[in-house]
């Protein structure tokens, strides 16, 4: 089966992957004369920087996800459809995908990345991810269903385990998610709960290193580390997470911890595709690319953002996994597949590091950029202009806004919603019904 998609005797580049650097691409692609193919497994795109704050009851998933129809509305040349990429067949220019196949000329994956367990079975069954909105509104969910289980018990231990949650990585997502619930702890919940004893909840960050952003200056770590303790959040540094049960950590140490909640913010991997040859892959299974973001043995096919291992002397590792990377790479890739089709040279890529930045809290927050290092509430502004600045269409741009004006003057969250609720490990009963299944699946006992 092939994708109804007509041949228009036009070069015809099939993107993969609505994210950052995917869009980018499209965009500069507006003018060209080419056919240009959008595929991504959903029809909206996310921005992801801001997905802590929809599992943390702050913003509504609408806020941060926007339709990739009305992105590209107006742009003639480009057509979308919702599909999931399977494999590469790079012989015959074509890709498989869930609702059939699909010839290109250039293809450019823009697939991003995904959670990586680093192997651990225990964390990928049982741990809660945070890549994508669905993964969002069910880590909401679990942390409130887990508030109104705590009020029934009288078991204090139980209780105890209901109301804890480990956050695991020191990065820039981990402290933000941590700082997001220690808020929440502390300004939101006393209202909501007051008959739980909320001293009896503890928000744990755990980090394997010996500093908390390490991407960052020492110094931007160490005041991430003293803003999150004014939140009550306990940081653990130097501690390895070897095993989660769904009820207890277990540490390298030996030491365990009880919690129901486990969120992994401690590694991503690339979101690749088969097909590829074996040695078009680096560690994290990123896909090798020269300068011009072509990949490693193959002539008409590129990767760009978090998928993409652009290597050099500076970056042996690979450029970092950063929005502002996909999207730098996605523009200057629509410049050089244009020079390509007019025979003329590309131009290598370069990135212009605009700096890194965290949020814990209202007021709070560190910023590194241009050699600037500030923070506290100068760096918490200029977070939230730029991820403003960054969202995708007017309206998520105004509701955004509006919701941390809001919460900041009100020291509250209006979006506490258990919508649809969430239950680990359940299982779908093939015997039944989809549509039975999500009105009367089988509740346990207790969350």
């Amino acid at each position: 089966m092939t994708i109804n998609i007509p041949e228009l005797g036009k070069p015809r580049i099939v993107i993969v992957g609505g994210g950052f650097g995917g869009i980018e691409l499209a965009k500069a692609l507006r003018r060209a004369d080419v056919q240009i193919v959008l595929l991504d497994k959903h029809n909206y795109h996310t921005f992801q920087p801001l997905l802590y704050q929809v599992a943390t009851a702050g913003l509504e998933p609408d806020s941060i996800a926007f339709p990739l129809r009305k992105i590209f509305k107006n742009q003639g040349n480009l057509q979308f459809r919702m599909a999931e990429v399977t494999r590469i067949v790079p012989e015959k220019q074509s890709i498989q995908t869930n609702i059939g196949s699909l010839r290109y000329d250039y293809l450019v994956l823009a697939t991003g990345s995904k959670t990586n367990c680093f192997g651990i079975e225990s964390i990928e069954q049982n741990a809660m991810p945070m890549k994508s909105v669905p993964e969002a509104l069910d880590l909401r969910s679990l942390i409130l269903q887990h508030l109104e289980t705590a009020l029934e018990t009288d078991d204090l231990k139980e209780r105890e385990s209901l109301m804890n949650i480990v956050v695991v990585g020191g990065g820039p997502t981990g402290v933000e998610m941590a700082g997001a619930l220690g808020e929440l702890k502390k300004h939101v919940l006393p209202a909501d709960y007051p008959d739980l004893d909320l001293r009896q909840m503890n928000i744990h960050l755990i980090e394997s290193g010996d500093a908390l952003l390490g991407v960052m200056s020492p110094v931007s770590g160490q005041k991430a580390h003293e803003f999150l303790k004014k939140f009550g959040v306990n940081v653990w540094l130097d501690t390895f997470v070897t095993h989660y049960d769904g009820n207890t950590v277990t540490f390298k140490d030996g030491r365990t911890l009880s919690a129901k909640t486990l969120i992994w913010a401690a590694g991503v991997m690339a979101d690749t595709v088969s097909g590829l040859a074996a040695d078009s892959l680096a560690r994290g299974q990123r896909i090798i690319t020269d300068e011009f973001s072509r990949v490693k043995g193959y002539d008409n096919i590129f990767a760009i953002g978090d998928v993409a291992a652009m290597t050099s002397e500076k970056t042996p590792k690979g450029l970092p996994m950063l929005a502002p990377v996909a999207m730098q790479q996605g523009q200057l890739l629509a410049k050089n597949l244009q020079a390509l089709l007019n025979d003329k040279p590309m131009r290598p890529f370069t990135y212009f590091d605009k700096g890194t930045m965290a949020t814990v809290g209202r007021n709070r927050a560190v910023v590194e950029s241009m050699g600037i290092k500030t923070q506290g509430f100068m760096a918490w502004f200029m977070w939230m202009a730029v991820h403003l600045m960054t969202l995708v269409g007017f309206r998520n741009k105004l509701v955004t806004l509006v919701n941390w004006t809001w919460s900041y003057f009100n020291y509250d969250r209006g979006i506490r919603l258990i919508i649809r609720p969430y239950y680990p490990n359940y299982t779908p009963n093939p015997d039944i019904p989809p549509q039975a299944q999500q009105t009367t699946a089988a509740i346990p006992a207790k969350v």
